[in-house]
C-alpha cells in the first residue's frame, strides 16, 4: 500500500514569503538610485570645455577625478572673470566653495595647471611655475597647451563647461 504524501504547507508558505520580500527590496532598491537627485550621483565627465572671450577657437581640459574635481563640475557651466594674481596666475571665486576631502595638503603648481585654492573658495589657473608648494592648493587638471589670453595682464572671462563630446 502507497503512503500518500503531504506537502509541508509551513515551509512552501516560507519559502513564497522570502521570494516576495527579495523581489519588493529589490524594487524599492532600483527606485531609490534612480530618484536620486543629480548633486548625489558621481558625475562621469571629466573633460572641460573654456571659451575664452574674444576667442573663436575652445580649449578643452581633462581633469585629474576627486573629491574636489566633481565639486567643481557640479557647478558648470560658469561664466567667471579671471584676474591676474601674482604674475603668476588667473584667478576667479566660484559661487559656492569646493571639498577638500581627501585633498593632499598643498600643490606645487607648473605652467597649464588649474587649481583650487580652498582657504579663498577661488579657481587658480597658472601661467607660470610657482616656486614652492601652496599649502590647500588643490591640483584639478592641465591645459595641454595654455591660451595666449592667460599671460596678459587684462581681466577676461571665460565660460567654463562639460565638454559634451
Amino acid at each position: 500500500m502507497m503512503q500518500e504524501i503531504k506537502p509541508d504547507f509551513s515551509v512552501v508558505g516560507g519559502i513564497a514569503l522570502l521570494v516576495l520580500i527579495l523581489g519588493i527590496s529589490a524594487c524599492t532598491e532600483a527606485k531609490t538610485n534612480a530618484e536620486q537627485p543629480a548633486a548625489k550621483k558621481k558625475v562621469s565627465s571629466m573633460n572641460i570645455r573654456f571659451d575664452i572671450e574674444g576667442s573663436v577657437e575652445p580649449v578643452f581640459v581633462r581633469l585629474k577625478d576627486s573629491p574636489t574635481t566633481q565639486d567643481f563640475i557640479k557647478q558648470l557651466p560658469l561664466t567667471l572673470e579671471l584676474t591676474d594674481y601674482a604674475v603668476t596666475e588667473k584667478i576667479a571665486y566660484l559661487p559656492k566653495k569646493l571639498t577638500s576631502q581627501g585633498a593632499p595638503n598643498g600643490h606645487s603648481a607648473k605652467a597649464g595647471d588649474i587649481a583650487y585654492y580652498a582657504p579663498w573658495g577661488n579657481l587658480a589657473i597658472f601661467y607660470k611655475d610657482f616656486d614652492g608648494i601652496a599649502n590647500s592648493l588643490i591640483y584639478l587638471g592641465k591645459f595641454d597647451t595654455l591660451p595666449k589670453a592667460f599671460s596678459g595682464n587684462k581681466p577676461f572671462k571665460v565660460t567654463i563647461s562639460i565638454d559634451s563630446k
